[in-house]
């Protein structure tokens, strides 16, 4: 089959691999008929991630058709339609069993690897390093998916692929990080990024009852699909993040502050930017952290900061004294996929919304590595890429 590989910093290529086959009772195999790049590929794309290793398949947003399963499978059937999680749950350990299943412990089979790292285990990942376990992703021709009857989305009928594609990341991702703010009807909501994750939040901000959702981004085509949606933008090259904000909240700030772009943030001008990208050049420190500082700053006393932007490593320059003495509250995590999906299945089919108004390119999987620098480079006004095996 035909997959996309990682060979290295900036070098993702179409390889001719052998397809993957059941290992265990509770494995599916999958034919993928549409997959995504995520913004969370381009950290592995840029070498910001720990843990990948060479001809390692990349994607973790697919879905497609059930060609086969174990013999423990119950659930599915071949012929069946699913979206997959890019978390892997086994459905019955203590946090599978709380709703908390990017932290299942028992599907990352390098958990000791990541325990070192993170403390604990993390769930295993679909194409996301070996510290989530090592799985081979979804840009490809076919996938094999662990633990496939609780790692899973059946597709009912009447609903395009890609309507339902991006239950298995960005949607639940998006809807994740508003609803972790508890919104009230009275709230301003930020968002820092507004790349798909930060469309789709913005969107789920609405949904959930926001009076006022602001997006701060620089990028004119995400600017503007902001602005269909409702939103009100910043552009952060042509005016002051603070000021602007604190003048569309009577100087009290944002209630709830959203990071939807994680450890490669951008700034202009910023004299703690430009001191990150030098940290990083010397391995004094791996992620970007300007937008976090940014949200402490700004943030209303006693309100809330949700980071479903990704991080991997390590930080600095935090102002936690200001968190603390402004009683900040944080929630961040990966996503909690299958927690979310039943719900969030049900308004594309009542027609609240539909994803598939973040794709600006479709592409044959082929195409994907060079799709991938395009994405990265914010180039032809590219937002969302889809490809199809």
């Amino acid at each position: 089959m035909r997959a996309l590989r990682w060979h290295g910093k900036k070098d993702i290529r179409c390889d001719n691999v052998e397809d993957p086959g059941i290992e265990q009772p509770r494995d599916a195999i999958v034919r993928v008929s549409a997959c995504a790049i995520c913004g969370s590929d381009l950290h592995l794309f840029d070498g910001f991630m720990p843990g990948m290793k060479h001809g390692d398949i990349m994607g973790h947003e697919f879905m497609g058709e059930v060609v086969e399963t174990g013999k423990e499978v119950r659930t599915l059937r071949k012929g069946d339609r699913v979206v997959v999680p890019f978390t892997i749950t086994c459905g019955e350990c203590d946090q599978c069993r709380a709703g908390n299943f990017s932290v299942c412990e028992r599907t990352n089979r390098n958990a000791d690897e990541a325990a070192k790292v993170f403390g604990h285990t993390t769930a295993g990942l679909f194409g996301y390093s070996h510290l989530t376990g090592g799985y081979a992703g979804g840009q490809a021709e076919y996938v094999r998916v662990p633990y496939a009857d609780t790692t899973h989305v059946k597709v009912p009928e009447g609903l395009s692929d890609e309507q339902v594609l991006f239950l298995g990341d960005i949607f639940p991702t998006g809807w994740q990080a508003a609803v972790q703010c508890d919104i009230q009807p009275t709230d301003t909501v930020a968002i820092w990024g507004a790349g798909p994750v930060g469309q789709m939040t913005i969107r789920s901000a609405l949904l959930l009852g926001a009076r006022q959702v602001v997006v701060i981004d620089r990028v004119p085509e995400r600017l503007a699909m902001a602005r269909a949606a409702g939103a009100l933008t910043i552009n952060f090259d042509e005016e002051s993040v603070l000021d602007r904000l604190r003048d569309l909240t009577q100087g009290k700030g944002p209630e709830k502050c959203i990071d939807a772009v994680g450890m490669e943030s951008h700034a202009s001008r910023s004299m703690d930017s430009m001191l990150d990208r030098a940290k990083q050049a010397v391995m004094l420190e791996t992620d970007r952290p300007h937008v976090l500082r940014e949200m402490i700053y700004v943030c209303r006393p006693a309100g809330t900061l949700s980071i479903p932007g990704v991080y991997g490593g390590m930080i600095d320059k935090i102002p936690f004294g200001a968190a603390m003495n402004k009683g900040l509250t944080w929630r961040m995590g990966q996503t909690h996929v299958r927690r979310w999906t039943d719900d969030l299945l049900a308004r594309i089919a009542d027609g609240q919304i539909d994803p598939s108004f973040v794709i600006t390119h479709r592409a044959k999987l082929e195409e994907g590595p060079a799709l991938y620098k395009t994405f990265r480079d914010k180039d032809d006004g590219c937002i969302k890429v889809v490809l199809t095996p």
